[in-house]
Order: structure tokens, then sequence, then C-alpha cells
């Protein structure tokens, strides 16, 4: 195969097409450059290589290739007439944020190129266009994109293997917590479920009565903590007609509504000391008495408590009854936290993306990259809820197909130790921009080090040196 011009005069080498000739034909790519001439060859040199190539030498053509998405990835030069090549950066991630743009241009600086990778592409090119640097980043970004389209095929599927009656994860606190849920399904009366707000607990509460033996009887919530302890007993326990101002009729409680199934009493450390000895007469009987009645009603029921607080603790400082913590701890199901199973996140991101599809009429493909990286790394302390609400907002507000790190809440937008308000800019020196810029290329290749330093350009020597120079500070 004959060189290809792709600069004036200026000759690249030639490449072979490799075995993955239908990964490059799957990569459309748009180059875009004020020279005609330079835009024919590199289109012709880019179809040698086996990938779907178009030109144009008009950035609003490239813009509308891209809202469009007849290109996957865009080849523009840096200084052109109409529109720099980092305006057209700003605006072609501004349409889609899974756009790669390969910037090139004859004058080379370093400082040019951390600003462009700071800004979003994917590489910065010199001309005359080195073919097999070109091809390689190229390939990558073919074998990225196919890797992705394999994994949304497999998402429902994984989805659907490691969701436990809605309990989604594969983290081994999950798992963990999981089989002792399983052992404990088929024959509990009483179970503590323990964890922080947000975490889950109400799931894991229905998850139990669906594992159990009446999973077609009838499941009762409660949240202890939302009423005074008048209307409280009223709703757990009934009461007959007169029994206290407003009650001009006799109604059953959720013991009795829950009779043959199971009752779940949420944030049970709320509880006045009276309505303690209550419960614990039912746990104990299994009696219940209406409000203002001296009748005593028989029911068979299973209890699920759930709370937030150390009831240890609150047993010690005399607010929680002894007896009945020991008798609701016997069997005792913690939920973790998510910032204790950070690995889970991923998969409860797509999970409530396909939720909140569904509840608002959108057809959003997924993530970018930086913004599943910020909700891996976000601390989540309002857990699961938080991470809920987050995905909920962001399917609202997103404009591309893809959930960017603007479309995410603004909490979640901020750096770690921003204040609300502040733009997060401040002058970097070089070598910070330098450092900010290597830790980028190394979250992108998941720690990769051979690769990083492939992407970065430079030897796997100098960044070892750079990492250990990092590992010392």
């Amino acid at each position: 195969m004959a060189g290809v011009e792709v600069a004036s005069g200026a000759p690249v080498e030639t490449v072979r097409v490799p075995e993955n000739r239908e990964k490059r034909a799957g990569l459309a790519v748009c180059v875009l450059d004020d020279e005609r001439e330079l835009v024919a060859s590199a289109v012709e040199l880019l179809e040698r290589m086996g990938f779907a190539a178009t030109g144009t030498t008009e950035p609003g053509e490239a813009l509308a290739a891209v809202r469009k998405r007849r290109c996957r990835a865009v080849l523009t030069d840096v200084r052109m007439p109409a529109m720099d090549g980092l305006e057209f950066l700003d605006q072609a991630l501004k349409v889609d944020p899974t756009l790669d743009v390969l910037l090139m241009t004859g004058f080379y600086s370093i400082d040019a190129a951390i600003e462009a990778i700071r800004r979003g592409a994917r590489d910065y090119l010199t001309k005359p266009l080195e073919a097999a640097r070109l091809a390689r980043t190229l390939d990558e970004i073919a074998e990225y994109r196919a890797r992705r389209q394999r994994l949304h095929a497999l998402e429902d599927g994984l989805l659907a293997e490691l969701s436990q009656h809605g309990i989604v994860g594969q983290s081994p606190p999950l798992v963990e917590m999981i089989e002792l849920m399983r052992k404990v399904a088929p024959h509990y009366k009483n179970v503590l479920v323990s964890g922080p707000t947000g975490a889950g607990k109400e799931l894991v509460a229905r998850a139990l009565h669906q594992m159990s033996a009446v999973a077609g009887e009838r499941f009762a919530v409660c949240n202890c903590s939302t009423l005074v302890e008048t209307l409280l007993e009223s709703q757990l326990f009934g009461h007959v007609r007169g029994a206290f101002t407003g009650a001009s009729e006799t109604r059953a409680g959720l013991f009795e509504f829950a009779d043959g199934g199971t009752i779940f009493l949420d944030e049970v450390g709320e509880m006045s000391p009276g309505l303690q000895a209550k419960v614990l007469r039912v746990i104990e009987n299994r009696e219940i008495q209406r409000v203002g009645s001296p009748e005593v009603r028989r029911v068979d029921v299973r209890l699920v408590a759930a709370t937030n607080r150390d009831l240890r603790a609150e047993v010690m400082a005399g607010r929680f009854r002894e007896d009945l913590y020991y008798r609701l701890s016997m069997m005792e199901i913690r939920v973790p936290g998510l910032g204790e199973r950070a690995g889970d996140v991923p998969l409860l991101a797509h999970h409530f993306l396909k939720k909140f599809n569904e509840a608002y009429g959108r057809r959003l493909e997924g993530f970018t990259q930086r913004a599943m990286a910020r909700l891996v790394r976000h601390g989540w302390p309002g857990n699961v809820r938080e991470l809920e609400n987050a995905i909920s907002s962001a399917c609202i507000t997103a404009a591309a197909e893809v959930i960017d790190l603007e479309d995410l809440p603004e909490t979640l937008r901020r750096r770690e130790g921003e204040a609300p308000g502040e733009s997060g800019w401040r002058p970097l020196t070089l070598e910070e921009v330098r450092r900010e810029h290597i830790e980028r290329v190394l979250e992108s290749c998941r720690g990769n080090r051979l690769r990083a330093a492939q992407m970065l350009g430079i030897g796997r020597t100098s960044l070892y040196r750079f990492l250990k120079r990092r590992a010392a500070k």
C-alpha cells in the first residue's frame, strides 16, 4: 500500500488493516479541517484502515453530524478560521458528552496538549499524522465502544440475576446479608433490621416477607416516628368507638390487619416506654387489646422491626426496654450503608436509570465515564435513597442520550471540599496540571500503567518515577 499524504507533502507511514476490521467499520469518524486536500487525504487514510470516514471543512456541518449521531469520533484541526478546535471541542461535547474528539496541529506544545485533554479531548496529535498512533487511538475507542455495547446488552440480564427481591448488588457485605436473610426467612418470628437512614431497611423487610412461608399474606407498614403516642397506639392495636376524642367508629389496628402475615415497625427506637411494653406483650403472648377495650385478641403475625439507632446504647441510657431489645435482637440483620459497598454503585445507578426511564418516558442509554467516576467516588451519606434521588434528577435534566457530570445534582458536581457557590477554579502550576492530567489518564485506563504510559506518550519508567514521587508525598 502506498503512503498517503495528510499534510503538505508529508507522507504518513502505511499501516495494514488488522483483524479487527468489524470493530473499525463500526466506528464512524468525521474529519474536520479548513484545508480540503487534507480532509480528503485523511478520509482516504481512515478508509484504508477500515474505519467509516467522512469529512468537511465546515464546523457547523461537523456539529450537525454529531447531533444526528452520524459520527462517534471527530478528528479536527486546532487552527481554523471559522471556529478553532478547542471551541469546537467544547460545543461538540455539549451536544454529545460521549463523543471522542482528537485534535491535530502542526504547532505542538505540551501546555496546549494538557489543556486540550483537560477540556475533554481524547488525544492531541501532531501533523503530519503518525498513522500508527492514530490507528492505535481509534482502535482503543472502537474497542471501548464495542465493550460498552456488550455491557449494555448484558446489563438487564445482570441486574435480573443479581437482584434479590429488589435488592441490587454483588458486593461482599451485601451478599453476606442476603445469605443471612435466606437462612432466617423460613423460620423467623421477630427480626431486628439495623442500618443507617436510606440504606434500604424497608426493602430488606419486604424481601424477608417475600422469602418467608407467609409471602402470600399481608405486609403492613408503620413508621413509629411519624405519629404521636395516642395515634400510634391506635394505629397498631386499633380502638373501639368512643375510646378517645374523634374515635367515631371501631377500627382494627395493623396487628390485626396483618394477622397471618408480617408487620414492619420502622424506627422502633422512637416508641415510648408504654408502647414498647405493649409490643413486648405481642411478641411474648401473641395478644393485643384495642384502645378502650378489655377484650384480648389473638394474632399470629411475624414482626420485623427496624432502627437507625444503636439500640444497645439506648438501653444503657434507659430509653429502650432491655427485655424488648433482647427479644428483637435474637436475630439481627444489619444493612450496610452504600459507602461500605461502593462497588455496587454502577449496578444501582443503572437499576435506577432503567426505573426512571420507564417512569419519565426517557430512553437514556447510560452514563459518561466522568459521571460514573463521580458517582463511584461520592461518599453517599444519604445512602441508596440519595443515589436514587440523584439519578431521578439526572434523568429529568439530561439533554443528551447519556447522563453526564453536568446532569448530576450540584452536590455531586462539586469537588470534595468545595463550598456551594464556589467555581472550583484556581490557577494551577504546570506541575499541578501535569499531575492532574496523569492521574486522570490512569483513572481512564483503570490503573493499567502500560496503557496509560502509551496514551501519555511517555515511557513506563517515567510514569513509575512519577507514581513513586506521588506516593512519597
